[in-house]
């Protein structure tokens, strides 16, 4: 009986210290850590989904009705300027070219006698006015119907790809109907939008064009730099954002109009003031930090955020590189409270948060 006491005595005290809590890791009686900014050069990615557009990308349209009878590319072919592309029936044109020479013809010949007859004053002058103003009218038949002529004859205005065709061959088609598009991709503007705080960013020196890059869709970045050459004038005031411009030179024809991806922007922040996000709190819309004097005395201190990075913030106002920031415990203490601090070396500070600045 004696034994089973014991043993119940020893399992109670195991059982009691079994779901005692473990001790926990307390600041050292009270000490808080604080460090100072850290100043390091910083470059900050910015991305925007963007659009791909060739400098010229135009609809090819008949220009004349009637049937199709001939087509002298493919669907996606380069051509270059100049060259045939559509034949639509020139039948008729040639009827009225015929025509219209003829009658270039007779009133030349009509205006010339004419005029030897007026040289001899056996008619009027006023006769051979008519007589010249029916070979003016003649020519002029004649121009139209030589203009007639050429427009059943569609050649390319620009060297450029050939999209797909929307007629066939043997069609009939009319006047201002849609033939294909063609795009000229050798550059490139690939538009995208930014948001008005960020716009202000990059306008701070207008005169310097804005050097980007491009991720294609299947994430690789495009070889080329492009320049912001282009600001549109007006805000979508829907979106709060702006469309910018840039444009790419594409010498391998690479990318092509209608193409998706994201434009890359690098911001640089040179010697740039970091601090760590978790010595930060938020108070309506404002950001701050417990700073410690050399007395220890705790005071809230606002602080301006340039940029977010992961871990940390960059600065633009707010602190002075001698300040010592309270890193942790910012929900033990206020505004005007003592506490004892240990210093640890931003550096150090910041290769615990896994930050690497570039």
């Amino acid at each position: 009986m004696h034994r089973i006491t014991a043993l119940a005595i020893c399992l109670a005290v195991l059982f009691l210290w079994a779901c005692e809590p473990p001790p926990e890791r307390h600041e050292e009686a009270g000490v808080f850590a604080v460090t100072t900014p850290l100043r390091q050069d910083v470059e900050l990615t910015r991305e925007y989904v963007a659009q791909v557009h060739a400098i010229q990308h135009i609809e090819v349209r008949a220009q004349e009705r009637g049937y199709l009878t001939g087509i002298f590319v493919d669907e996606g072919q380069r051509i270059e300027e100049g060259t045939k592309m559509f034949q639509i029936m020139p039948f008729l044109y040639q009827a009225d070219l015929r025509r219209a020479e003829a009658e270039v013809d007779l009133a030349s010949i009509e205006y010339k006698n004419t005029k030897l007859l007026a040289d001899k004053d056996v008619v009027s002058q006023a006769e051979l006015a008519l007589a010249s103003a029916k070979l003016k009218r003649a020519k002029a038949e004649l121009s139209l119907a030589e203009t007639h002529m050429r427009l059943t004859e569609i050649r390319a205005p620009f060297t450029g790809l050939m999209d797909r065709f929307k007629v066939r061959l043997g069609s009939l088609v009319e006047e201002g109907e849609l033939l294909t598009t063609l795009s000229d991709n050798r550059t490139l503007w690939i538009y995208f939008n930014v948001p008005e705080a960020e716009y202000l960013d990059y306008q701070s020196d207008p005169d310097q064009k804005l050097v980007v890059k491009f991720k294609m869709a299947n994430g690789k970045i495009f070889d080329q730099e492009g320049k912001v050459e282009a600001i549109e004038a007006d805000f979508d005031n829907t979106t709060g954002n702006i469309a910018f411009r840039a444009t790419f030179a594409n010498p391998s024809g690479l990318l092509r109009h209608g193409e998706t991806g994201n434009i890359l922007v690098a911001a640089r922040y040179p010697n740039a003031m970091l601090i760590p996000q978790k010595a930060t709190f938020e108070i309506l819309d404002r950001r701050y930090v417990f700073v410690v004097d050399d007395e220890g005395t705790v005071k809230t201190r606002p602080i301006s955020v340039a940029a977010e990075v992961p871990h940390a913030f960059i600065l633009d106002g707010g602190l002075e590189d001698s300040d010592h920031v309270l890193l942790e415990g910012l929900r033990k203490v206020q505004d005007g409270k003592h506490v004892d601090v240990k210093f640890e070396e931003p550096a150090e500070v910041f290769a615990g948060l896994k930050y690497h600045a570039e």
